[in-house]
């Protein structure tokens, strides 16, 4: 009799998985990576692809022709894809991104092209960059005027920059872009141009900027002051190190004077030739980038209308957009809002290929991811590594956003640790969020 039972459940659990499976269909996707003509690389085997749907992924591995097939339910898809190469003391960095992919009963199976962009790493880059604001401490609402960027020298040389420029890009929410910026496949027009759009105005400091190897320096990018004094969840912008964009010009408005700590040789000037009184980075999902002008000054490059684009074909002052060449890109940072159905891409993938996602107005940040095996490489790290990082975030779906590393990279810094940031040129690998802001740890 026992015998029997036993039979009669393991019979209704395999009836109940055929049913289960006849109800869930799948299609094969196969994605064929394409690298750009004349590169000196070319596929290889057990390279890392993923396959996207809102928040659900899947991964694969290239073999040695560079494809990687997927099997997934119907749904509309992105793939992207990352490879990183050394030659000649240069590291040249390969991204590609697929958007719109439709996988339904029409599927035929017919190979995804992903082509690659080629870049390369470069020196410094934007370690963290906090714009969501938090919490009020009477629970009334959200405070947003915190705004800052940490940029962090990725390298063991002195870095000194010339010209440095702050930029962001118009429409400023990933949310708000329309399909005029895109061709017909897709693509960003001004990919195939070379350059990156920077919308209002640019952010230019009037001095050299040297940061010392595994170091770096904060940018105040509202009111540099010390905001913790009115709400304790925030952060503290005042001290004689950071730096802050505000401008001592006639006419400037829209910011509280800075904290008496910062000396004004350490303010970013501002150059309009849009509309508002306020740069206006995202809070929600911005694309936030930095860029050294050269054989130019960022003033000189900003006057100059040949250097201008009109969003929207639009004569209006707010849709004015400045046309940055890619090659003066040191670093770009695209943020998705998180749970959002309709994020468009406005970096290219020469400057970022992918976007992290972001829930503002609770003092999360985006926080560049640790390189592992290049910072415990460094023989001095020995014994000042701190582990089991712990500051990752849960979504509302139960989605764990964390450091892949495990390594807490502000508990590792203060124990004299050098950090090697991932640097990929994609942030959907580099970077994650953060549940606080590094400045409160």
């Amino acid at each position: 009799m026992k015998k029997f039972f036993y039979l009669l459940i393991s019979t209704l659990f395999l009836c109940y998985g055929c049913n289960d499976d006849d109800n869930y269909k799948t299609y094969d996707v196969p994605v064929q990576l394409v690298y750009p003509e004349g590169s000196e690389f070319s596929a290889i085997e057990g390279l890392a692809v993923q396959l996207t749907n809102g928040s659900t992924s899947y991964d694969a591995t290239t073999d040695a022709t560079g494809l990687a097939v997927f099997t997934v339910p119907a749904g509309i898809y992105e793939a992207s894809a990352t490879d990183k190469r050394s030659s000649g003391g240069a590291v040249y960095l390969y991204n590609g991104i697929k958007s719109n992919i439709v996988v339904a009963d029409s599927w035929a199976g017919e190979t995804i092209a992903l082509n690659f962009t080629e870049s390369r790493a470069g020196q410094v880059v934007i370690k963290e960059l906090y714009v969501g604001g938090c919490q009020k401490d009477d629970e009334s609402g959200a405070y947003q005027k915190d705004k800052y960027v940490i940029l962090y020298n990725n390298s063991d040389l002195v870095a000194e920059l010339d010209n440095l420029c702050l930029g962001m890009t118009t429409p400023l929410n990933a949310t708000m872009n329309t399909n005029y910026d895109n061709d017909e496949g897709g693509n960003l027009k001004y990919e195939s141009e070379g350059w990156i759009p920077a919308g209002y105005g640019i952010w230019y400091l009037p001095a050299t900027l040297t940061i010392e190897p595994y170091s770096q320096v904060v940018v105040a990018l509202y009111d540099a002051i010390d905001h913790t004094r009115t709400y304790t969840n925030s952060v503290n912008l005042a001290n004689k190190d950071y730096y802050c964009t505000y401008d001592l010009s006639p006419g400037f408005t829209g910011y509280s004077a800075p904290s008496e700590q910062i000396p004004t040789s350490h303010y970013f000037l501002i150059k309009w030739y849009g509309a508002g009184i306020v740069w206006s980075l995202s809070t929600v999902c911005p694309a936030f980038f930095i860029f050294k002008t050269e054989g130019v000054t960022p003033q000189q490059f900003a006057d100059n209308v040949e250097n201008r684009n009109q969003y929207n074909n639009s004569s209006s002052a707010a849709n004015t957009r400045l046309k940055v060449p890619v090659e003066w890109v040191l670093d770009g940072i695209e943020v998705f809002k998180y749970d959002a159905t309709n994020n468009k891409k406005r970096l290219t993938p020469a400057v970022d290929g992918g976007a992290m996602h972001l829930v503002n107005t609770y003092g999360y940040t985006s926080y560049r991811n640790v390189d592992q095996k290049a910072t415990e490489a460094i023989e001095e790290n020995a014994g000042l590594l701190v582990y089991n990082y712990n500051k990752g975030t849960i979504y509302d779906g139960g989605d764990a956003s964390t450091d892949p590393s495990g390594i807490d990279a502000e508990a590792s810094l203060k124990k004299g640790a050098r950090i090697v940031y991932k640097d990929t040129n994609n942030s959907t690998n580099d970077f994650h969020q953060r549940k606080q802001a590094s400045l409160r740890d």
